[in-house]
């Protein structure tokens, strides 16, 4: 890598580490930071200096939001966060080892995501709306023209909307994502916030979304064993389609026209790879969550039965963890990593589990999830960027290592910063909520004795729903994060969204979709300019 790019991805996810920390611990948020870093590497590459008109390259600026946006999740998300558990537990002494476990977990999180993304589980044609927004940012600033007011007109559209407190990046979801999926999103956003007027109880409280989410989960964890023990290919693989097009072209006569597919919608991971993938990935969550307990002193707490299953439970929650909230995030932008995360703490009181291990687990985690959701918008992003390069596929493999690489600085540097920060944060109470309430359930255990069944209760519409709808829908999973979030005013921009993307494309044919899309795009990054901006409030 070059030592410019180097030192500039570097500052970047210091600065992207610092808001998300921030961000977190005072207002309980985290902000997509992607949109902020390709803007900078934007004006970076207006400088007129020799060394630094490089990064006007839509490549490295790339890399420049992959490392930022990278750095704010695993900084705010996974590392911070997951400290806290045991800080607020009362166990300052298990600070050190948490977040050691926690960097094992993130690492692990974002590499399963590289290895399995382009495959029919996480396939790149897929929505990954951040992502999409991120590369119609990068491709405006570089072409400029009629592409770039229109994304402008929605950046603008958006970042007014955070001024009002109107969640404007709802609506730019529904233009991007798959319309089953965000329809049941959107009814799930809309039972949640008027469910106490049409049915008089709170859809939110009394695990009733989790149970949703439980019973989604099941049968997408279901699906998608499914689908890595399917051996028929649904579509090629590149490498298939470069040799299917050229015995085409030899077969046929000099005068045929051959028709060229677009080899970038093809999967370039197949099922054999993609098993071994997430066979690789449990493997390691289990070597780090061995790691954790050694150096969590679970030893000497729990017999060597205990310490066994209790590895085999962290390492299993953390891999199905990650896959839930990477399917949601793949179709929504939204990734539901507290209430998955609350699952398994619920199933870890259910069962018995002490409580200091199971502090560790509930940290372990909750570190899983957010980096594969990035991870995921960030190798979207670069995907549409090199789309068009031929040959594609070595083009496309090379690009992806790059962003994985500069993930991975982006993490060395949030670690520095939690790693640096965390005493001050904390001693001056400025602790995430969410690991409040992780530490204040484990503390109170099941105050609620039904909590367990009225998961599994409402965990049967969940099933239902995520069967009908299939592995490229995701609709129970969608439902169920629709009913986790009570944000006002949601529902109806996304399901008002959907009808206008409808209406639409039906007056304008196929060219809508690419009007739609930048719009959509834009709305999401002035959002998330807009969420990035509240650091100065703060």
């Amino acid at each position: 890598m070059e030592p410019v790019l180097l030192v500039i991805l570097v500052v970047l996810s210091a600065v992207g580490a610092v808001i998300g920390i921030d961000l977190v611990s005072k207002l309980g948020i985290s902000a997509n930071t992607s949109v902020v870093g390709a803007l900078v590497a934007m004006l970076i590459g207006r400088i007129p200096l020799g060394f630094l008109r490089r990064m006007r390259s839509v490549h490295r600026q790339n890399l420049a939001q992959s490392a930022i946006s990278a750095a704010t999740f695993a900084s705010a998300n996974a590392l911070l966060t997951s400290v806290a558990v045991p800080y607020v537990f009362g166990r300052t002494d298990l600070v050190w080892p948490m977040l050691a476990g926690a960097f094992i977990g993130l690492v692990v999180d974002a590499w399963v995501l590289y290895r399995a993304f382009g495959s029919r589980l996480l396939p790149a044609d897929a929505a990954w709306p951040p992502g999409t927004a991120a590369a119609e940012t990068i491709k405006a600033g570089d072409r400029g023209g009629r592409r770039a007011l229109i994304l402008a007109g929605g950046t603008a559209v958006g970042l007014a909307g955070t001024l009002f407190s109107l969640p404007l990046s709802a609506a730019g979801v529904a233009f991007l994502g798959n319309v089953w999926a965000l329809m049941m999103f959107g009814i799930g956003l809309m039972l949640r916030q008027y469910g106490p007027d049409l049915f008089h109880t709170d859809l939110g409280a009394g695990y009733i979304p989790h149970g949703v989410m439980v019973g989604a989960g099941i049968v997408a964890l279901g699906q998608a064993v499914h689908l890595l023990l399917s051996r028929r290919d649904r579509k090629y693989t590149a490498a298939g389609a470069d040799r299917k097009r050229t015995a085409a072209a030899a077969e046929a006569p000099s005068t045929a026209p051959v028709e060229q597919a677009d080899p970038s919608t093809a999967y370039t991971v197949d099922e054999r790879a993609l098993r071994l993938s997430l066979i690789r990935g449990y493997a390691l969550f289990t070597g780090g969550a061995v790691i954790l307990a050694v150096l969590g002193g679970l030893i000497g707490e729990m017999s060597p039965l205990g310490i066994v299953g209790w590895v085999l439970f962290a390492a299993f929650a953390a891999l199905v963890h990650e896959l839930i909230v990477g399917l949601a995030a793949m179709q929504s932008g939204w990734f539901p990593s507290f209430a998955v995360t609350l699952i398994f703490l619920i199933l870890g009181l259910a069962i018995g589990i002490p409580s200091v291990p199971l502090a560790l687990l509930v940290g372990y985690v909750s570190a899983t999830g957010p980096a594969f959701a990035d991870m995921g918008y960030d190798l979207k992003a670069g995907w549409l960027l090199r789309r068009e390069h031929r040959p594609w596929d070595p083009f496309e493999r090379e690009g992806r290592r790059q962003q994985f690489l500069a993930a991975l600085i982006g993490f060395a540097v949030a670690l520095a910063v939690v790693a640096l920060a965390w005493r001050s944060y904390f001693g001056q109470g400025l602790i995430p909520p969410v690991a409040k309430v992780y530490a204040d359930t484990i503390k109170s255990g099941l105050s609620d004795p039904d909590a367990v069944r009225t998961m599994l209760l409402w965990a049967i519409p969940g099933a239902a729903i995520q069967l009908i709808g299939g592995t490229r829908r995701q609709m129970g999973v969608m439902l169920a994060t629709g009913l986790l979030i009570l944000t006002p005013q949601a529902c109806w921009l996304v399901l008002g969204a959907l009808v206008v993307r409808v209406g639409y494309r039906k007056l304008r044919g196929p060219a809508a979709d690419e009007e739609l899309n930048l719009v959509g795009a834009g709305l999401i990054a002035g959002s998330s300019l807009g969420d990035s901006a509240q650091i100065l409030k703060t």
